[in-house]
């Protein structure tokens, strides 16, 4: 599966590509606007998205993904449960936390089917 992970903490990002996410094809980015200058050329299956990024709030690319491209299926990742709350009122299609992102591969499972 083709996913953009939208996240700004190098050593999280690693460790979750090798560990949970090595058997898809990830891009990752570090910004809203990456993310954005990003989509705006290529095609994901799902777009992972933290909250606290360094340019913006991970809500703002959810919104944005819903009105510039509402096939793409989005995951909010944070931390914090308030960014989680707030990905997910922007429209995220499923929240995993970042301490529970064991089950990262389940809700990939899911949103494929």
């Amino acid at each position: 599966m083709r996913v953009l992970l939208v996240e700004n903490h190098d050593v999280f990002a690693q460790i979750v590509t090798e560990r949970f996410l090595a058997g898809h094809d990830v891009t990752r980015v570090a910004t809203l606007r990456e993310a954005r200058d990003l989509l705006a050329s290529a095609r994901f299956a799902v777009v992972l998205v933290d909250y606290d990024l360094d340019d913006a709030k991970g809500d703002e690319l959810v919104r944005w993904l819903a009105a510039h491209a509402p096939d793409t299926r989005t995951i909010g990742i944070s931390s914090r449960p308030d960014g989680n709350a707030a990905l997910h009122a922007a429209g995220a299609n499923a929240i995993c936390a970042k301490q529970d992102f064991a089950r990262i591969a389940e809700l990939l499972d899911e949103l494929d089917q």
